[in-house]
Formats: structure tokens, sequence, C-alpha cells
């Protein structure tokens, strides 16, 4: 039998954090996160995504969620040239030679 899955905490927030970083908590809260906006230590408000039918999630969500760290690089990743090899060499001798 599956365990019941404990319900989602709200992260709770001071509303002046919440003044002087709103652009980021909205982005989090439109990527799916649910904020409990506090006024002095009291819960006052909920600051959540809209309901949708969009099941799919992108990065940017993800991001947003701190699921994924963004990217450092700025520029399009390219591949090396493949390396030849003879097929049945050990794979140590392989790296020695590819190495230098």
């Amino acid at each position: 039998m599956a365990k019941p899955s404990k319900p989602v905490s709200a992260r709770k927030l001071g509303i002046r954090e919440l003044r002087e970083q709103s652009a980021k908590y909205v982005q989090r809260a439109g990527a799916g996160e649910n904020i409990v906006v506090t006024v002095n230590g009291e819960p006052v408000a909920k600051l959540g995504p809209l309901e949708s039918s969009n099941t799919q999630v992108s990065i940017t969500e993800l991001i947003a969620k701190t699921a994924l760290i963004a990217p450092r690089r700025k520029d399009t990743f390219k591949l090396a040239e493949p390396v030849a090899v003879h097929s049945g060499a050990r794979i140590d001798q392989l790296l020695r030679e590819v190495r230098g």
C-alpha cells in the first residue's frame, strides 16, 4: 500500500521582503510555489499559481522553483570532434593516447 503524501507547506514571507523582491516571488508563485504573506508575523494573504490545465513544466519554471540551477554559459555548447579509436584496444591505453 502506498504511503499517503505529506501536504506541501507554504513558504512564509514578510510583507517587507515581498515589497523588496516582489518580482522574484511573483515569478516563483507563477511557477507553482505557494507563499503565505505575513504582517507582524500573522498570515494575511496567500500568493500562488493560477489554476490551469497545463501540466508541462518549462525550464524557466524549474529554475524559479530552484529545482534547477541556471546555466552560467551564455554561448551555445559545441561538441568536440570525435576521436578515432581502434576496436579491441584497452580504454586506459586509448585515454593515454588521447590525453598525450
